[in-house]
């Protein structure tokens, strides 16, 4: 059986927008292809449900920037910017290519629009941390809102990275995996 899951937008009533598909990315070119589906591990899809429904009340929606990135992704991204503290160096393998983690973040259900959380997704600098004051007093709320509902889904968060959320210890609990996984919907062009 096949350890990931596709994510259905339309039945959790969520956003996709992978960054990856697109040049608008630190890489500033496409790592996955165009039409790459979002994909998270078959224990991660039940808590990304669960922040649909925690954020519905609120007048809120998900939206998904990133879920299972495979291992040839991960290496695209270190060889493009090898950063610890902000990418996972992919001989230690990263809870993305477990398919157990998701960067996200909130959009207003009425207007569309993204929550202001401070930094665009994907900035590397220390704006980025949870707990930064040094970003405005809404972007602070609305961050820890997301962290709110977050862990109430039952997510742990990564300290660097606001839109970083993952599976509690996922190393050791779930493979890295290879882009081969999905069979004929590959998110790689190989």
């Amino acid at each position: 059986m096949l350890p990931l899951v596709r994510v259905d937008a339309e039945a959790l009533g969520l956003d996709i927008a992978l960054a990856y598909a697109t040049p608008d990315n630190f890489t500033r070119r496409p790592v996955y292809l165009a039409d790459a589906g979002c994909f998270l591990h078959a224990d991660a899809a039940p808590l990304l449900a669960r922040v649909c429904q925690l954020a519905r009340p609120l007048g809120l929606r998900v939206k998904v920037l990133d879920a299972f990135r495979p291992s040839e992704a991960q290496w695209v991204l270190w060889n493009h910017t090898p950063l610890p503290g902000f990418l996972a160096d992919p001989r230690r393998g990263s809870p993305h290519s477990m398919g157990a983690a998701v960067d996200l973040t909130l959009v207003d259900d009425a207007s569309g629009a993204e929550l202001d959380m401070g930094t665009g997704f994907d900035e590397f600098s220390a704006l980025s941390h949870h707990g930064n004051q040094d970003i405005g007093p809404d972007a602070q709320r609305n961050r820890h809102l997301l962290l709110g509902i977050m862990t109430s889904a039952g997510w742990d968060f990564y300290r660097n990275e606001w839109w970083h959320y993952q599976l509690f210890s996922p190393r050791g609990r779930y493979p890295v995996l290879s882009d081969s996984v999905l069979g004929p919907d590959r998110m790689m062009g190989v």
